[in-house]
């Protein structure tokens, strides 16, 4: 087990990287201004869940596998990158109806939780980074390396949730005005598919200049 005082500066980093907005908190506060509060929440659990298997493959050596091979990265790369670009074209493609005032679109809860789920066990991006950052604040000579990486994972996802869930709660209680409007919930459906797009564009060349080093 780390030392309390490796474990404290840890927690400050993590704090410091989770307040940076990134893909995952993209993804929140779209959920979140389109869909309501509920909906941001249950991506966040989605998302955190696939933080679970980061930490798990980090912990077991898997993300180590995926950082030296090419086939494995580029897969796992065009795999997320697909699916986000997925999302934002049927984003774009949605159409609203008229000046009538709009209700959050209804979707399962069930597709909420694993669509964040997927969107974030899918980035080699967020795989790359526990394999970078976690060993860090790991010790050899405080035991074996797994248990280690398992908890500081675990500090991750804690903090994680409850930063993304103050950004989900915040973005939805600023949309509220937006989603009474067809017209505003249109323009709220094209910034989302944009969004998306975005996100697929950043999943597809992560680690391009990674993968030219080892070619």
């Amino acid at each position: 087990m780390p030392d309390l005082t490796t474990l404290a500066l840890f927690a400050a980093a993590t704090l410091a990287l989770l307040l940076v907005p990134g893909p995952a908190v993209l993804y929140i506060v779209t959920r979140s201004v389109a869909q309501g509060r509920g909906a941001g929440l249950l991506s966040v659990l989605g998302i955190h869940l696939g933080s679970v298997v980061h930490v798990a493959a980090a912990a077991l050596g898997i993300s180590a596998l995926l950082a030296a091979s090419a086939t494995a990265f580029t897969a796992v790369k065009y795999l997320g990158a697909a699916y986000l670009v997925w999302l934002g074209v049927r984003k774009l493609m949605t159409r609203a109806d008229g000046d009538a005032p709009l209700e959050a679109q209804a979707v399962s809860r069930a597709r909420l939780f694993w669509e964040g789920f997927v969107v974030n066990v899918l980035n080699p991006k967020t795989a790359i980074f526990f394999l970078a950052f976690l060993p860090q604040f790991t010790d050899p000579a405080r035991g074996p390396i797994a248990p280690q990486v398992v908890v500081l994972g675990m500090i991750w996802i804690t903090l994680g949730m409850a930063s993304d869930a103050a950004f989900a709660l915040l973005s939805s209680a600023m949309a509220g005005r937006l989603r009474r409007s067809a017209r505003a919930r249109r323009r709220l459906d094209v910034t989302s598919g944009v969004v998306y797009l975005g996100l697929g564009a950043v999943a597809a060349f992560t680690g391009e200049s990674a993968a030219a080093a080892r070619a």
